[in-house]
């Protein structure tokens, strides 16, 4: 069934939009992928907050054209599928990776960070990085043990002179037994 023109460009828009929105796209070979590995793979994607779009080569050469990801153009061969993340390029990776693993369909190609061309060892390079989560949470675990450490240095300060005064006290109170 061919498309019309209208809806082409309506794809194309799309995917341009996701193209240029994504911190991180990741191409792959789905040659074999059967309907229900597709939507499994959608749905675990889409939990990372990243997004799984399959497509004529010619549409997604038009939609990257302009974009970051501009420099995957000549890679458009074959069956391919593209995943998108526009927040959390990590988690999206380790998704591709497990699901490329466990299924043996999925071939991931290459991709783009951040404007910048990835290959496969690249790619399973960040999918082995930690979360988002895991990295803010060490991020604050510093930026509150700094101010943390700093008040108990000066708590100490005046805890010291209450526990020579206390001495003090205790000694004269000792004299005047």
């Amino acid at each position: 069934m061919a498309l019309k023109l209208k809806e082409k460009e309506t794809i194309v828009e799309d995917l341009y939009d996701k193209f240029s929105r994504s911190e991180a796209v990741i191409m792959t070979r789905f040659s074999g992928l059967d309907v229900a590995g597709a939507n499994e793979l959608r749905k675990k994607l889409r939990e990372s907050g990243a997004e799984f779009k399959v497509s004529k080569n010619t549409l997604f050469k038009r939609a990257i054209k302009g974009t970051s990801a501009e420099v995957l153009s000549d890679q458009f061969l074959g069956p391919n599928a593209v995943a998108f993340a526009s927040e959390d390029p990590v988690s999206m990776a380790k998704v591709m990776v497990e699901f490329a693993k466990e299924s043996e369909i999925l071939e991931i190609r290459s991709g783009v960070l951040n404007g910048k061309f990835i290959d496969i060892a690249q790619i399973q390079a960040l999918s082995e990085l930690p979360s988002r989560e895991v990295l803010l949470a060490k991020l604050l675990t510093v930026f509150v043990a700094v101010p943390t450490g700093l008040v108990r240095a000066l708590s100490g300060i005046p805890r010291k002179l209450l526990y020579a005064l206390r001495a003090i006290e205790d000694q004269k109170n000792d004299d005047n037994n």
